[in-house]
């Protein structure tokens, strides 16, 4: 065991905290850059490891990516990652600003290579983070130790691993080996012998789902594969250019300064942009899938519309899942027996245990989060904690998604800086 001490410590080392090291490296401060250190659980930089389909796209524009809406000329571009490898003349022959998904993946590993000053240590479980306090009981540091049983102490931290997966109430006493949530899906479904013959349903109606739905055609060539849908079809994303103009960074502060009550209702309306459709293309695509299969006589798959689970549990014989099917229509319900069931159920919209966990041990009885993604811990306090893709209710929709993560990483590099030339006032 060992121990380390560091200035800044960012949790994740995805898309949010690589664009905040380059931001790092590139603010012209070497002091801050050589005491900041990312942790990564895995033992190398995979975007959506488990979504990383061969076939799939990223939906945002590849001008959206680490640093190019906060500094275009930075050396850290995805442009500049593909002329480095050799790939920018083949890239800009496809005609698209929508890479394929294992591509962009492929260029945070190379951010990641690339950083010069910002370190990254991999194989780097975070088990527990522990509040540093001084006489007076403010934060000063975090203890935070690893599931190696080293331990780090640092100044700051930066939370960016994403929010914890959601498994909705009917599913939760199902055994662990018969439900798989799409945030371990490839890493799951290659346990599985790809001749066996299951019958496999895929609950949900948006991205995740629909892209599991449609792997498994491949992945389980055997299978049938049965869709439940909640609302009445599926549908495309809102893909309007006066929509999209709310992912803007510049968004950010309207969404910010308005009441909570306009925050929710601007979150609501603005649900089918990211988590209750489909890319359009690829809606298409799947559509296309499903008339081959009727118009050749081979169907392998089923979707249910206007249907929800109301219950699930193993038959007497533990062979068999049994789902309970209630159509919203008629409300009638109907068993459904399967072999494994699939979740394409999204993300817990609390903040994540972690966060949540290190609010309680820091005394805090809300999580409240300031402009520059810093959550308050009093004005005494001389440590910080930033929270990365956890902030919708706040900072508007677009928290979660690549599009505000130059903006983002400017902001909290300022802040940072900032932090480190101001001395804390005590209040009375």
């Amino acid at each position: 065991m060992t121990d380390h001490e560091v200035g800044v410590l960012a949790i994740g080392a995805g898309p949010a905290n690589l664009a905040l090291a380059a931001a790092i490296e590139e603010c012209g401060n070497t002091e801050l850059a050589d005491s900041t250190l990312l942790l990564e659980q895995a033992p190398d930089i995979k975007w959506q490891r488990d979504l990383l389909m061969p076939w799939a796209r990223s939906q945002v524009s590849f001008l959206k990516d680490l640093v190019t809406l906060r500094n275009p000329r930075s050396k850290f571009s995805f442009l500049n990652f593909l002329h480095d490898q050799g790939r920018l003349d083949q890239f800009v022959n496809l005609g698209t600003f929508h890479p394929f998904r294992w591509e962009f993946s492929d260029y945070l590993q190379w951010v990641a290579t690339s950083l010069e000053r910002v370190h990254i240590r991999y194989n780097a479980r975070v088990v527990t983070i522990d509040p540093v306090h001084d006489h007076n009981h403010t934060p000063t540091g975090w203890h935070v130790t690893l599931a190696d049983g080293d331990t780090i102490h640092a100044r700051d931290l930066v939370i960016g691993g994403g929010r914890d997966p959601h498994i909705p109430q009917p599913f939760t006493d199902l055994p662990p080996d018969r439900v798989i949530h799409s945030a371990r899906y490839r890493t799951r479904i290659a346990d599985i012998p790809r001749d066996q013959p299951l019958h496999t349903v895929v609950i949900g109606g948006a991205q995740s789902a629909a892209e599991m739905f449609y792997a498994l055609h491949e992945n389980l060539p055997n299978s049938h594969i049965t869709m439940i849908v909640r609302s009445i079809g599926l549908q495309n994303y809102q893909t309007s250019k006066f929509i999209n103009e709310l992912f803007f960074p510049s968004f950010v502060d309207e969404f910010h300064d308005s009441p909570p009550e306009i925050r929710a209702q601007v979150l609501d309306e603005m649900r089918l942009t990211n988590y209750a459709g489909l890319a359009p293309p690829f809606l298409d695509e799947l559509y296309m899938m499903l008339y081959r299969q009727r118009m050749l006589g081979t169907p392998r798959s089923t979707i249910h519309t206007m249907t929800e689970v109301t219950h699930a549990h193993l038959d007497n014989d533990n062979d068999n899942v049994i789902l309970d099917l209630k159509d919203r229509k008629t409300g009638k319900t109907t068993p459904l027996p399967c072999d494994l069931v699939l979740l394409g159920t999204g993300y817990d919209t609390r903040m994540p245990a972690l966060v949540r966990d290190l609010a309680t041990k820091t005394g805090l009885p809300h999580i409240n989060v300031t402009r520059n993604y810093r959550i308050d811990l009093g004005r005494t306090a001389t440590a910080a904690v930033y929270l990365q893709g956890v902030n919708e209710a706040t900072h508007g929709i677009a928290d979660s998604l690549i599009s505000v993560l130059a903006q983002r990483s400017h902001d909290i590099t300022t802040d940072l800086l900032t932090r480190r030339t101001t001395t804390p006032q005590r209040t009375s």
